[in-house]
Parts: structure tokens; sequence; C-alpha cells
């Protein structure tokens, strides 16, 4: 008999001749499957209490507009990513709990329609005038579509983490923050898209606060992912060594945390003590940082790998 070995490392150049198996198309996907989540979230809150604070046209009816829109190109983009396209439709002949990729088909599921519901409802009573179809009566509803549409939206959000965190073959993403860290990402770069659509100034700033304040806790969610790689075992070290002195170190330090959070966080700052006026450099950069974390994880945890530990 034949000798047999077997690479647990998954780096086998007969059945894994490529290392990086996920491109673009998946970081895209968890870029805009985090955008429309954050949509649905603000959205889904400014309706909840529009009836103190009637929501500025980005929140009353362009996020909730826009959130299937991004929704259905971040599908489309992981459509592109699948070996055997024809046979997606599998996906929905069966529900396994342990799997994260069924729960992710799943709640796409309930997530698309529901978020057209609410572009309907949103459209219909706060759309542009002229152009709305209930006038004088609130959309049936409305308020409850919008509770739907936060619940289903963190869970999309924060799936976008899991699906990654799940995969225990890297060390780099085999953690329980992932989830959290793309929902803030994702609540701030919706935020941040907004900012450039409202023109009303008052609900403007408002935004703008917000996402300082997603922008915090997405620093937060990472120094803290950075701090748990630090204190774990040999693999996750060494996983953390790929941003601190490895080959990911300058295009995360550079395109996340400073022109990704920490240079767009100070100019909103300024912009709201009215230091300097308003532009779109702040939320233009809010979102290319947000496409940046989710490119340099995806690509850095398919570096990493446990064969350190042979």
């Amino acid at each position: 008999m034949m000798p047999m070995d077997i690479d647990i490392a998954g780096k086998n150049p007969e059945t894994f001749p490529v290392l990086h198996v996920w491109g673009w198309e998946i970081a895209l996907y968890l870029f805009l499957g985090g955008l429309a989540a954050g949509l649905l979230v603000l959205a889904g809150w400014a309706h909840r209490r529009a009836h103190s604070s009637p929501p500025g046209p980005a929140l009353g009816w362009m996020a909730p507009v826009l959130a299937p829109a991004v929704l259905g190109v971040g599908m489309f983009a992981l459509f592109l990513d699948l070996e055997n396209r024809l046979n997606v439709w599998r996906f929905y002949t069966a529900f396994r709990l342990t799997a994260p990729m069924s729960w992710g088909a799943w709640i796409l599921v309930l997530v698309f329609p529901a978020a057209l519901l609410f572009a309907w409802a949103a459209w219909s009573e706060f759309g542009p005038p002229g152009r709305r179809w209930v006038t004088g009566a609130p959309f049936p509803l409305r308020r409850w579509i919008a509770g739907l549409n936060i619940v289903l939206g963190v869970a999309l959000g924060v799936y976008t983490g899991i699906l990654l965190g799940a995969l225990g073959a890297r060390p780099l993403w085999n953690s329980p923050l992932l989830g959290p860290l793309f929902l803030a990402s994702g609540l701030s770069a919706a935020a941040a898209l907004l900012v450039l659509l409202e023109k009303d100034g008052q609900w403007r700033d408002r935004l703008a606060a917000l996402d300082l304040r997603f922008l915090a806790a997405e620093a937060l969610l990472l120094a803290l992912f950075f701090l748990a790689l630090a204190t774990g075992g040999h693999a996750q070290r060494a996983a953390a060594g790929l941003f601190f002195g490895g080959p990911y170190t300058a295009v995360f330090w550079v395109m996340v945390a400073f022109a990704g959070i920490a240079l767009p966080a100070w100019l909103e700052r300024l912009e709201r003590r009215r230091r300097i006026a308003h532009s779109a450099v702040a939320p233009v950069l809010v979102l290319f940082g947000g496409l940046a974390l989710r490119a340099v994880i995806l690509l850095a945890g398919q570096a990493s790998h446990w064969e350190v530990l042979l």
C-alpha cells in the first residue's frame, strides 16, 4: 500500500494549488452586504421615531430604496464567485444549523423581500412630492416593517463577519469579534453615504455625529480584535504579525486605520465645530476604508494558517 500524506494546512499543491481562493468578489459582497445592512438599520431607526422627528430625504426614502439595490449588486458579486453557478438553488433545498453559508443563504432570502417592502413603504410616504403613492395617511404597518428591517439588517451585518469567523482553518478569522466589527463598519459606511446624499443641514449633522460614534466603535473593536490575537496562541500571534511588520502592515495602517478611520473622524469633528466647510472628503474616505477593511481582512486571513504548530 502506497503511503499517503495528509496536509492539514490546506496548501497541498494537488488539491489546493492556489492559496487565495476568495478574491475581489467576496470582498465586494462583504462590503455591500454590510452597507445594505447599515442602510436598513439606520432607516428603520429613523422611521420608528418618525412620529416625533420626521426624517430627512436621505433616511426617509433614499436609504430604504438604495438598500435592496446595493444588496442586489453584492449578491451578484457573490454569484460570480461561485464555481458551479447553476447549482446555487441547492442552497435552498436544505437548512443546516452548523453551516454558516446555509444561514447566509436563508438570511438573504428573508432580507431582500423585506427590504423591497420597506422601500415601497418609505417611497409611498416620504418620497419626492408628487410621486408618493400614499397621501393623507401613513403607509399601513410602516413602523412594524421598519422594525423588521432593523432586526434583519443587524442579522445581515453580523453575518458578514460570522461567515469568516466560523472558518476555523484560518486563525486570523477565528474570532467572535468579526461579526460586531463588520456591523459597526457597515453602519459607519451607511452613515457616510447618507451624509453625501442628505441635503438638510440639520440631518446631515446628525448623521455625521452618528458616523463619528460608529467609527469610534469600529476602532475599539479593531483594537480588541488585535489584542485577542496578540494574547492568543502561537498561530494567532503569527496572524497578528501580518499587520505588525508583516506584508499587510502598510496597506492596513495607511488605507484602513488612517485613511478609513482616523482622518475622516478628525475631518468630521472639524466640520461639526464649523472650523472647516462641509465636503465629501470625509464620507468618501469612510466608504473607501470600509471596502479596504474587508479586502485586507479577507486576503490576510487566507495568508494565515496553523502550520506554524507543526
